[in-house]
């Protein structure tokens, strides 16, 4: 009996640069409806304007709408961070408006564990608070 072997072959990815730079972040979560954002707030990272990168896009390009825009920078708005930061966010499910608001609510987070004197003005806005209402099942 003949025994087969089988050839395997090693694909290599291409690899994507990312383009906010690595190195130390604070990492939160943010959520809405089926909508999920990893956002990466880099702390240290010296950043010459405002630098939001939404799955290795800027948020401008990812983003459509003005409201949409508008809904990523509420909390670095209300902290009064909007000018020189940069934020890595990979965003999956739902649609456009959806993951606007999870990546709100991502950068709130990861505002309030970098620093923990902000979180009264981002509560008093309701941007730490998470929206819960889903499509109910049928």
């Amino acid at each position: 009996m003949a025994t087969a072997t089988k050839k395997t072959t090693k694909t290599t990815e291409p690899t994507r640069k990312p383009l906010v730079a690595e190195g130390r972040y604070v990492y939160a979560v943010g959520r809405r409806k089926t909508a999920v954002a990893q956002v990466r707030y880099y702390a240290d990272a010296k950043a010459e304007a405002l630098e939001i990168v939404v799955n290795n896009r800027p948020y401008t390009e990812y983003f459509n709408t003005f409201e949409q825009r508008e809904a990523c920078v509420a909390p670095l708005k209300v902290v009064g961070k909007s000018e020189a930061v940069k934020i890595s966010v990979l965003v999956s499910g739902g649609g456009l408006s959806g993951q606007a608001d999870a990546v709100k609510l991502g950068i709130a987070r990861a505002l309030v564990e970098h620093d923990a004197l902000v979180r009264p003005a981002l509560k008093a806005e309701k941007l730490l608070t998470r929206d819960p209402r889903a499509v109910e099942r049928k």
